[in-house]
């Protein structure tokens, strides 16, 4: 198997797009926890607990380590990444 990237796939305008759908993922992965069952009004102040994601698949996973490179992305084990700095997500 060629575990090759395509060189537009490491673009810099590619990286964006896969910057930009993994901050999508992140949000609606914590607006999904914040909107489930077993968290009452009372509980707001907790926040958003989700800070790591699986990256979408729709990229390869040379993408996603470009990223880290770049320090955009910080892996943290396990397949699931975090914003290097999560200023520019809003909670």
């Amino acid at each position: 198997m060629n575990n090759e990237v395509p060189e537009d796939m490491m673009a810099p305008e590619n990286l964006k797009r896969a910057m930009k759908a993994f901050k999508k993922r992140l949000k609606l992965t914590r607006l999904d926890d914040e909107s489930s069952l077993g968290h009452g009004s009372v509980d707001k102040s907790r926040g958003a607990g989700i800070m790591a994601v699986r990256p979408p698949d729709r990229y390869p996973q040379a993408v996603w380590d470009k990223l880290v490179e770049l320090g955009k992305l910080r892996n943290t084990g396990d397949g699931l990444y975090e914003i290097q700095q999560d200023s520019n997500i809003r909670r």
